[in-house]
């Protein structure tokens, strides 16, 4: 779904995605509008502009996954400025990627979003993993099992999650470690469940707390 309040560029992005083979199910110019259709329409990825007519991109964002848990935001947006990007990652953002970006750049950040992996315009990616160092050094314990236990990873999971720690894609993991992307993406999702975390931007944050990205 493709969320932008300027209509050429929106119907451009549609056009480009729907060349490249996705399925375009829904376009909307205003931010209400997309939380009302988000649960009908059912999109994989919801690409969304930070500034919209109506309501803030990350009030979007935050009302899209109210409605639609399983979307993925990738944000597309003119302005690098950094408490946007701050903002729309912790409002649960996937990803986020400037105008300016080429097609290709911009196809294959949809792709990662719908795996979900994070995705950074250069340069943003760093201001994302200093903000969660800073959080990191400020506090926060880890998270528990129901009987108050620290989660157990797997030795091959915790293998895993430092290279997720270090930025790399699950095809770059599966390179490195010699397995088959689906097996990586399956050790991801069997570490967020014993976390209790939501997407790899979390499970980033969580890694680097612990000092796994070293």
């Amino acid at each position: 779904m493709v969320v932008d309040d300027h209509p050429m560029w929106r119907e451009g992005v549609a056009r480009d995605l729907a060349e490249a083979g996705h399925q375009v199910v829904a376009s909307c110019g205003e931010g209400r509008q997309a939380i009302r259709v988000v649960a009908a329409a059912r999109p994989d990825v919801v690409v969304l502009d930070l500034q919209l007519p109506d309501i803030s991109g990350v009030e979007v964002i935050r009302g899209l996954r109210a409605a639609w848990p399983q979307v993925r935001v990738l944000m597309l947006s003119a302005s690098g400025e950094q408490q946007g990007v701050l903002d729309a990652v912790k409002a649960g953002a996937t990803g986020y990627l400037l105008k300016s970006a080429a097609l290709a750049e911009f196809l294959a950040a949809v792709r990662r979003t719908a795996a979900g992996e994070p995705v950074f315009t250069p340069g943003l990616a760093g201001l994302v993993l200093g903000e969660y160092r800073r959080l990191a050094a400020v506090d926060e314990e880890a998270p528990t099992s129901a009987d108050g236990a620290a989660p157990r990873l797997t030795e091959r999971e915790t293998e895993v999650l430092r290279l997720v720690a270090k930025g790399m894609s699950y095809k770059q993991i599966a390179a490195r470690l010699g397995l088959a992307h689906r097996t990586v993406q399956n050790h991801v999702q069997n570490t967020l469940g014993k976390l209790q975390l939501h997407n790899r931007v979390e499970l980033t944050r969580y890694a680097i707390e612990r000092g796994l990205d070293d």
